[in-house]
């Protein structure tokens, strides 16, 4: 099962306090669509290595997938960002409520097939990242 969380707009600076907050919204949502049958992917970024945010994951995540600091870019997360994007500057919002509003609607009329292609097309790209020699991909 291919599903994704409700989208989480915020307009301040986000920290690991907040990071963790964003998490405990998303993290049961996640949970009632996959139950275990799932693992957290994160960067390194200070606010997802912290004590605080590491602490939460171990009691709340069925998994999470260590991530190489200098790794190409393999998420699939970013691949669906940019179909949002490209979806919500083509509707050319005016101020942040339109910005705000758009990206929500887009959010939420990606297909589940879009989800279910950029999750298929994980194996072909690790496999061409390690044909590369861990250099990165164009994807």
């Amino acid at each position: 099962m291919v599903g994704k969380t409700s989208l989480f707009c915020f307009r301040q600076t986000m920290d690991a306090e907040f990071y963790v907050e964003i998490l405990k919204k998303h993290i049961p949502e996640a949970n009632r669509m996959l139950g275990d049958r799932w693992r957290f992917q994160q960067d390194n970024d200070p606010k997802h290595t912290s004590r605080l945010a590491q602490e939460f994951l171990k009691d709340h995540v069925p998994e999470v997938i260590e991530w190489p600091s200098n790794s190409p870019d393999l998420n699939p997360i970013e691949n669906l960002w940019s179909i949002v994007k490209d979806r919500v500057e083509k509707r050319m919002p005016k101020n942040l409520d339109d910005l705000e509003r758009f990206m929500a609607e887009e959010w939420n009329n990606i297909p589940t097939t879009v989800l279910n292609n950029l999750i298929k097309s994980m194996k072909h790209r690790c496999d061409l990242v390690i044909e590369l020699g861990g250099e990165r991909i164009s994807y």
